[in-house]
């Protein structure tokens, strides 16, 4: 299968080699810009599946590029930007872009965002296409189509919530995720919520796969993480 092609587009080479890191860990085909004409000139010239894409870059700034390659690109932007006034974010989205990421950003949460938005971008490419959506390691398996959850071969009833936060998990194996990480990326980053429902759904998902942390771990003062070996 081919891989998921990401542009980022960054004047800060230091950034562009972390996020690139990042991704290519995921296994994601990476290809990089250092300002707003080149990053035209590839999206012109190449397939992308989605773009990070920073405010301030020194000829075209970011929101400007978004609008100028917007009916061009139908993928998810992601904008990148170590300024915090509101302004910026919305009038970055008003001309097109999907999210944003703060910089400095966490690299739990970069992943998370741009996984969700691939994930949603190919169920609107192929609303029709059924994927195997199963996910397995040692003795717990979810399949994401049918929300059946298996653990030490017996069926576990879950809730809607529980069953996503366990696939969240299990999709970032061995990372750390915070509470906010995990929130934002079951619930979503529009909902406005208390992120302490994260911890009572946790408890409830560990009581009904009977955890005693073979699968999820509570590290102190950071979150939760996903252990356990892929099959």
């Amino acid at each position: 299968m081919d891989k998921e092609k990401i542009l980022i587009v960054d004047d800060d080479k230091d950034i562009v080699n972390l996020i690139s890191d990042i991704l290519e860990d995921e296994k994601y085909e990476i290809d990089k810009a250092y300002n707003g004409t080149e990053s035209i000139n590839k999206v012109l010239d190449k397939n992308f599946n989605l773009i990070i894409l920073d405010i301030m870059l020194p000829d075209i700034d970011g929101i400007e590029v978004c609008r100028k390659i917007r009916d061009k690109f139908f993928g998810p932007i992601i904008f990148l930007t170590a300024k915090n006034r509101n302004i910026d974010k919305i009038i970055g989205l008003e001309m097109g872009a999907d999210d944003y990421i703060t910089k400095p950003f966490d690299d739990g949460e970069l992943c998370a965002r741009v996984k969700a938005h691939l994930r949603r971008q190919k169920r609107i490419e192929n609303p029709h296409l059924i994927e195997n959506e199963t996910i397995k390691y040692n003795y717990i398996e979810v399949n994401k189509n049918s929300f059946e959850a298996v653990v030490d071969g017996r069926k576990v009833d879950l809730s809607t919530r529980e069953f996503q936060i366990l696939c969240f998990l299990m999709e970032n194996p061995k990372r750390v995720l915070t509470r906010e990480q995990i929130y934002n990326g079951v619930w979503g980053y529009d909902e406005f919520g208390d992120i302490s429902t994260v911890t009572v759904h946790i408890k409830k998902l560990r009581e009904k796969i009977n955890d005693c942390d073979r699968f999820i771990k509570t590290i102190w003062g950071a979150g939760y993480k996903f252990i356990g070996e892929k099959e």
